[in-house]
């Protein structure tokens, strides 16, 4: 695990840092004073007879980003990744909490492993948001034990990885969950539509001579649920969104007032079916890599408000599983420590985003959709959760910046712009030392 800078004195500045956090309206440079890690003003030229100095001129200090959408495999598939490889990777990505995702073995769908999930992030001081079953068993069938999972701390109810083919079991499963407000994360994938393809359907697959999934098992699975949220007044949230279909049938959705979020995954951002050509496994994910024209949409989603967050959909897999052919090999690739890397490359320095917008899809939004007002901001009075990172830092994406168990980056080899060097997270900081 990570070992922290444990010998700061009581009061520690952070001196010059650009401050970016649009929930309190800060954009600019400014000092950060702490008091026994939690911080306790911001403003210019602070100062302090015993404090311990940060120098951070030229590094952009904002608040802690949350993944809604990770594996951490724990219980049940640890030799892919266990809760504490999985917080070492987010704390090396610049993220102070994670969403869990309920496939394990045996599944999230009782207050027990909710609460051995919160408990095992706790003992690395690290912030879990278990997301319950929304059906026993993930099996789409009976209505899961929703009040109990929520009482222990569940964010969320999904049966990610598998969708709820029967809509009538659906229609019960979210009027139970809007009864206790629990956001709904919907794996939008019609099964009977994807058929276990291995990458999306078009040129290049029928050039690859692949079993393919097309943008239509996407597509009717959004707009079913999406009418189940008007019928129930549900929070509904659609995971890892990747086809201009489904980000407009969101976005026609928000107009109609429905209670509709939705994110998008770094490699559905940056990467296209074409990354497929050499047959390599770390290409492989569900949702599929899908065609520029996809890719484009997605982005303009993300630019006009219609997609709320980025999300990294983290999976990580063995290397002897990855290592099958391509439709024996799972679906998934990590995503934890490349983030930001490729977001600030995609957008602030692709598309000339501002960081006040990288932070609202990183970290204020996540917070407001799980419901946290602790996280996605700066807050006073409270241990310290937020990053100091060099937004030029120009870098290439290898296998020795990986603390995953698993090494299935679809980013490896890759040139990135901009890094995280340092992690605060519930007032202990992690010096990333920039390189590794």
């Amino acid at each position: 695990m990570i070992k922290p800078v444990v010998d700061h004195k009581p009061h520690v500045i952070i001196k010059q840092a650009h401050v970016v956090d649009p929930a309190n309206g800060i954009d600019g440079v400014l000092d950060i004073e702490l008091k026994e890690m939690e911080i306790v003003r911001w403003g210019k030229q602070l100062d302090h007879p015993q404090a311990e100095i940060i120098q951070a001129k030229g590094l952009v200090l904002m608040p802690g980003f949350l993944d809604l959408h990770v594996h951490f495999r724990d219980p049940g598939f640890e030799h892919k990744e266990t809760i504490q490889s999985g917080v070492q990777a987010a704390i090396y990505g610049g993220f102070v909490g994670c969403v869990t995702m309920p496939n394990t073995k045996p599944a999230c769908d009782n207050s027990q492993i909710v609460k051995y999930q919160i408990e095992r992030g706790e003992q690395f001081g690290f912030n879990i948001f278990p997301a319950g079953t929304l059906t026993q068993g993930r099996e789409g069938k009976k209505i899961s034990e929703m009040a109990e999972m929520k009482a222990s701390g569940a964010v969320a109810v999904s049966d990610d990885g598998t969708w709820v083919q029967d809509s009538g079991v659906a229609r019960r499963a979210y009027e139970y969950a809007a009864t206790y407000d629990l956001l709904i994360m919907s794996h939008a994938e019609d099964c009977c539509l994807s058929m276990h393809g291995s990458m999306n359907e078009g040129v290049v697959s029928t050039k690859l001579g692949l079993r393919a999934v097309p943008n239509a098992a996407e597509d009717v699975a959004t707009a079913r649920d999406v009418e189940i949220a008007r019928l129930t007044g549900c929070r509904l949230h659609i995971c890892h969104v990747s086809t201009r279909q489904a980000v407009e049938t969101v976005r026609r959705a928000k107009a109609d007032g429905i209670k509709v979020t939705c994110e998008v995954t770094p490699h559905h951002l940056a990467l296209t079916d074409e990354s497929f050509m050499d047959y390599d496994t770390n290409f492989k994910m569900n949702p599929p890599l899908r065609t520029e024209a996809d890719r484009q949409a997605v982005i303009r989603g993300l630019e006009d408000g219609t997609i709320d967050a980025v999300a990294t959909d983290h999976a990580p897999h063995a290397a002897e599983e990855k290592a099958q052919d391509v439709e024996s090999a799972p679906p998934g690739v990590i995503g934890l420590e490349s983030a930001f890397g490729v977001v600030m490359t995609e957008l602030y320095h692709g598309r000339k985003w501002k960081l006040a917008d990288i932070v609202k899809i990183l970290s204020l939004k996540p917070g407001e959709i799980i419901g946290n007002s602790q996280l996605g901001r700066l807050v006073t009075g409270v241990p310290a959760n937020f990053v100091l990172a060099d937004p030029c830092h120009t870098w290439q994406f290898d296998e020795s910046h990986i603390h995953s168990k698993s090494k299935n980056s679809c980013f490896l080899g890759k040139k990135l712009k901009g890094k995280v060097l340092h992690t605060f997270v519930n007032g202990t900081h992690y010096d990333l030392n920039g390189g590794k």
